[in-house]
């Protein structure tokens, strides 16, 4: 594999040794990606198209992409998609990974949302609301591997796992609000990566 680009923090987050995709190409990724996630697991589906079948970016780079569309506002899967078309072409590619994402899922949804709204009192009605149910299952699933995954490549220190370890508590067993979670827990992550950095390596200096 070759070797990714080493850049600042606003630096370019992608492979520097390869040519960048086109247009058709960031569309048509991000179609299948969108078209592919049924009731959800778009991050998945998306770290399996960018980082493991393209090779656009690394597990480090699109963890990035990833903390920072949930840090700013809008959907995080959305947010994701203009990062990671930014960061590949600019704003034409922001505008082809957004428009492959949402445009033929949301066409979806219309006649689908209209199908099921008008199948209610049909017979069929339950059958459908099972699978609805089937279909996010299968993307909750998705998403807890693919935070498996990302963690035990990642995540090879005791801090980064125990400020994860503290976050998934914090929400999922007791149940705290994700706004106040943030609000303690960023600065704290933010702190112990600043702190635990690596140092640039000083030449040594000649006698």
């Amino acid at each position: 594999m070759a070797e990714r680009a080493r850049t600042g923090l606003n630096g370019v987050m992608r492979d520097q040794s390869v040519s960048a995709p086109s247009l058709l190409s960031l569309f048509n990724s991000f179609m299948r990606i969108g078209l592919a996630a049924f009731g959800g697991g778009l991050a998945a589906w998306t770290r399996r198209e960018i980082v493991e079948v393209r090779g656009w970016m690394d597990d480090t780079q699109f963890l990035s992409g990833y903390a920072l569309a949930q840090l700013v506002p809008g959907a995080t899967n959305v947010n994701l998609a203009v990062f990671i078309g930014t960061q590949m072409r600019g704003v034409p590619g922001a505008i082809s990974c957004f428009l492959g994402l949402c445009g033929p899922p949301l066409l979806i949804v219309l006649v689908t949302g209209y199908l099921y709204l008008h199948s209610q009192s049909a017979a069929a009605g339950p059958w459908l609301g099972a699978a609805l149910s089937g279909m996010g299952a299968v993307a909750i699933g998705l998403s807890l591997g693919t935070g498996i995954r990302l963690g035990r490549r990642n995540l090879r220190r005791l801090l980064p796992i125990g400020i994860t370890a503290i976050v998934a508590l914090s929400i999922g067993i007791f149940g705290y609000p994700l706004p106040y979670v943030l609000l303690v827990m960023m600065p704290v992550s933010l702190g112990a990566a600043w702190l635990t950095r690596a140092q640039p390596q000083t030449p040594a200096k000649r006698a």
